[in-house]
């Protein structure tokens, strides 16, 4: 089994709902991403995935959709201050927690047909979660 991994660097802000801790006020995050990729077999240039096409697929989808974004779930009622104003924002369907947006990356690279098994967000230097399909 061949293993290989990368890590993407992003910014993001988000605020949880239902939450009485600090995190339920908007605030940002330096976010550390690993994407681990694995498979039995490897392609006629000896690799299991290149790591360009990591980065020319899921670190651009980062980039362009999460990137100094405000990840909200669909429910927060600020969304219509962002819309007002312009703001960049992505919402999902879920509270923005560390687990679901590292839920979410996982997803979109198992979209890019990557073989994906564990995706790890750094929310901070110290607190990470991970998520395994």
């Amino acid at each position: 089994m061949y293993r290989i991994t990368q890590e993407i660097h992003f910014c993001y802000g988000h605020r949880l709902l239902n939450y009485s801790g600090k995190c339920r006020h908007l605030h940002g995050h330096n976010a550390r991403v690993q994407i681990i990729l694995e498979g039995a077999d490897l392609d006629e240039r000896g690799m299991l995935i290149d790591f360009s096409d990591i980065k020319a697929k899921l670190r651009t989808w980062i980039d362009d959709e999460l990137d100094h974004r405000m990840i909200l779930c669909k429910d927060d009622p600020v969304l219509e201050a962002l819309k007002d104003t312009e703001e960049p924002f992505f919402v999902i369907d879920d509270n923005p927690t560390a687990e679901n947006i590292a839920r979410l990356i996982y997803n979109k690279a198992v979209d890019f047909e990557f073989p994906v098994v564990e995706v790890c967000l750094w929310e901070t230097p110290n607190s990470q979660a991970t998520y395994r399909g």
